[in-house]
């Protein structure tokens, strides 16, 4: 039955003494940690690339031949420096990796790194002579910058509460580690004909966006008690915007990595080469038709099912013996001590409301820090508040912090009784703005300010309309809000799914920013629909403040902007906004 696979380890019931019983080392660290093995091939990739970088520097390389050595470690070069994308596997960092990052951004930055929406780290003004040394500190961490550029299989993601939500089926972590082993140097897939991510959930609510992503895992049980996947292929975002659909209801477990090695191939084999704008899974997908798809699947998976990809109870238990609990004290639910601060401190209560998530433990709670106070660019942090973010993990999350679609940061197992003293340290810091899931906690990309693809300018807009939407009485008011910006058709910002988007264009010379209502990223996602044609940057506020009007004239009890949308349509959102531009 489903005990035999629980949800906080996910191994064969035969396995469960050998993980429960192993005394808990004074390094326990509840995350998957190098072996040598894996240290080794770190080091000799840092060697490796620091001989390419010194070659191209002398001119013995061309950039057309260092292109694609500098993508596969990571380097890109922006539109006024480098920028180098550090992976971070499934969003899951120690505080010593978080040092790290603040003394790469202090010693080769200007002081402050950047959290991508596919929860990575990213560096925006690294020389090039210096990328070497900074991989070379990161492998002292087990941090690297592999495969996150490049036609190849991008950093696999989940959930940011992962492992400690109340309402998780099971902890994905050990999965997106198995998925992570075996992409990487996978030399099969080392040339994809473009990008590809995956993305994998393991709660009732899908916050990790998988219905987007070109191949979205979903942890199921049958009516049997057996764990498998359900399997979405041929999402994405970007030019053109699809929901993936589910080719698979119900995928055994030991399959898992054999099926994924059939999707590829069969996108290794009928994906496009000749353009690149038509070169992702989900073209595919769509011009065989998601079934076809699947039967090519199935035809693969002949040559492959009960072969060497096929995972065994010792392989998943070798990795989930990685992802075992921290040391909770067994404590009771404070909510009555934490219903009296409330009323005493209503700071502390808004705060509380917003930035806390319900643990799986009593007395325990997931904490997110604001990367999105006003006048910040969003996912913006500094050398500072990294060390001090690794100060807080270490006093009140078992030294462990989690980086968030989102572009923030959660301390996942926060007591309940220092919520109040740790309230007090983040507003010090700048982490405690009370502005989690409403409008102006906004994803955005970084834009024409560093961006040599982008048309538009992104931060500049997030900062307008957080200044105009200040009054957190107001936004508390408006509630749930998605809005998310891309300064460009690539939607790094995800403004597809936003429940407002906003997309940079350029017309003519000249910056205009297109508005899209009625995205969502989470279960059952949806596309935002163009309102209409663009706006100008200084318009931008105007018409944002139009659209939340409508929402809260036309919205009935407990209904958040997404649903009125869907209920009352698009229609009269678009002649408030137009009739009070023209």
């Amino acid at each position: 039955m489903r005990a035999e696979l629980p949800r906080q380890n996910p191994i064969p019931a035969s396995q469960h003494a050998a993980v429960s019983d192993r005394p808990k080392p004074e390094t326990e660290t509840y995350m998957y940690v190098y072996d040598e093995y894996d240290q080794r091939i770190i080091e000799d990739r840092v060697k490796q690339f620091r001989d390419q970088t010194r070659r191209y520097l002398a001119g013995e390389l061309s950039e057309e031949e260092f292109r694609p050595l500098r993508l596969q470690n990571g380097l890109y070069i922006q539109r006024f420096a480098p920028m180098l994308r550090v992976a971070v596997p499934y969003g899951q960092l120690t505080s010593r990796q978080m040092r790290m990052m603040a003394k790469i951004a202090r010693d080769y930055d200007k002081g402050y790194a950047h959290i991508s929406t596919r929860q990575n780290v990213q560096f925006n003004w690294p020389a090039v002579e210096d990328i070497p040394d900074i991989l070379a500190e990161l492998a002292t961490v087990q941090m690297h910058a592999i495969q996150t550029s490049g036609n190849c299989l991008r950093n696999v993601t989940t959930d940011q509460f992962a492992g400690v939500a109340a309402d998780e089926l099971i902890d994905p972590r050990p999965w997106c580690e198995i998925v992570r082993q075996w992409t990487t140097f996978h030399p099969e897939f080392a040339y994809l004909p473009r990008k590809f991510k995956i993305a994998i959930n393991g709660s009732s609510s899908d916050r990790a966006a998988i219905e987007v992503h070109d191949i979205g895992l979903e942890t199921v049980y049958n009516a049997a008690g057996e764990l498998g996947f359900r399997v979405l292929v041929g999402g994405g975002l970007g030019r053109t915007p699809v929901v993936g659909a589910f080719i698979n209801e119900f995928l055994p477990w030991q399959d898992l990595l054999s099926y994924l090695d059939a999707i590829l191939r069969v996108y290794n084999r009928y994906g496009r080469r000749d353009n690149k704008y038509k070169a992702r899974i989900k073209i595919l997908v769509k011009a065989l038709t998601p079934e076809v798809f699947a039967e090519k699947v199935e035809a693969e998976m002949a040559h492959l099912r009960g072969g060497q990809t096929t995972l065994t109870e010792a392989e998943v238990h070798r990795v989930a013996k990685h992802f075992v609990d921290p040391q909770y004290k067994a404590l009771g639910n404070q909510d009555a001590e934490l219903a009296a601060l409330d009323k005493e401190h209503p700071g502390f209560a808004r705060w509380r409301s917003r930035n806390t998530l319900a643990h799986k433990k009593p007395g325990y709670v997931a904490v997110t820090l604001s990367l999105k106070p006003t006048g910040v660019a969003p996912g913006d942090i500094t050398d500072k508040q990294l060390d001090a973010v690794a100060d807080l993990a270490e006093r009140y999350s078992f030294g462990q912090l989690r980086t968030s679609h989102e572009q923030n940061i959660i301390l996942a197992d926060v007591e309940q009784t220092q919520l109040f003293t740790l309230w007090g340290e983040l507003r010090e810091q700048g982490f405690a703005t009370p502005n989690i899931g409403l409008l102006t906690d906004i994803i955005c990309c970084p834009g024409g300010d560093f961006c040599s693809l982008a048309n538009a300018k992104s931060i500049p807009i997030a900062e307008s309309i957080q200044r105009r939407f200040d009054d957190l009485d107001y936004l508390f008011d408006i509630g749930e809000l998605d809005l998310n910006i891309s300064g460009c058709m690539n939607a790094c910002g995800h403004h597809h799914v936003g429940h407002i988007g906003i997309l940079g264009v350029d017309k003519k010379g000249e910056e205009f920013y297109q508005v899209s209502l009625g995205g969502s990223g989470s279960r059952d996602a949806s596309l935002g629909k163009i309102l209409g044609p663009s706006f100008a940057q200084d318009d931008m506020p105007d018409v944002i403040e139009k659209l939340i009007d409508v929402y809260v004239e036309q919205r009935t009890e407990d209904e958040r902007f997404i649903d009125t949308y869907q209920r009352i349509g698009i229609d009269l959102f678009k002649e408030r906004v137009y009739a009070a531009n023209h």
